[in-house]
């Protein structure tokens, strides 16, 4: 088996299983109790990745918020916030996005082969564009991780990014929120889509930790033996 870092994927969903509304407004599924317990998570990473379609649609700053864990990582010797890692198959993917822009960290960009050239010369300023194969190969793209020193990786969504982590078998924690509400749209983005997944009624998941933060659910489930 190819080396390659610690695969954790972190998501909060509604009761229903949706992971944002159809609507342009972001939703908010958990709490600031729960927003912090992330923080402390994506503090402990090396990196944090998210799909193309996330940074398009929420545009987010992916950095560790709070000061005294910023402080804590660089008296480790590392950058205050993990790297931070998305993948395209098109690369056309806004230089200005708050991903790219958003603190001194390093960004990595994988991209599918037929459109590295194209991606570099829209992003090479912004951030390391790296050719992962055609279409994108995440055991690749891991692999290219791993030699950059990253042993644990962060994955945030969205549902897509889930889904191919999920049904490839390169997941090994799934920390997952339950929000106490329905969504009840079905164009609403969910957890996950259709796919053969490792994890079925005949091979269920480890149950690590179920805990109550104020009026959501974690749940930490393990998926690999590692």
């Amino acid at each position: 088996m190819t080396e390659r870092p610690y695969v954790l994927l972190s998501c909060a969903a509604s009761i229903d299983g949706y992971i944002d509304d159809a609507t342009a407004e972001r939703l908010l599924l958990s709490n600031d109790e729960d927003f912090d317990r992330v923080d402390e998570v994506r503090a402990g990473c090396d990196a944090i990745l998210v799909g193309a379609n996330t940074i398009r649609r929420d545009n987010p700053r992916l950095l560790v918020r709070t000061e005294e864990r910023r402080k804590a990582r660089v008296a480790r010797g590392l950058p205050e916030s993990p790297i931070k890692v998305t993948f395209t198959a098109r690369g056309d993917l806004d230089p200005g996005a708050k991903f790219f822009t958003a603190g001194g960290v390093e960004k990595i960009v994988y991209c599918s082969s037929s459109a590295v050239a194209s991606c570099r010369e829209r992003l090479g300023d912004v951030a390391t564009v790296v050719d992962a194969g055609d279409p994108v190969d995440l055991n690749t793209m891991l692999a290219d991780l791993a030699d950059r020193g990253v042993q644990r990786l962060m994955v945030e969504g969205g549902g897509t990014v889930h889904t191919q982590f999920l049904t490839a078998g390169l997941a090994d924690e799934l920390q997952l929120v339950i929000a106490p509400f329905f969504v009840g749209d079905s164009a609403a983005p969910r957890f996950v889509g259709s796919g053969q997944f490792p994890h079925h009624p005949g091979n269920r998941m480890t149950l690590k930790e179920a805990r109550p933060i104020g009026d959501v659910i974690l749940a930490r489930y393990l998926l690999t033996s590692s």
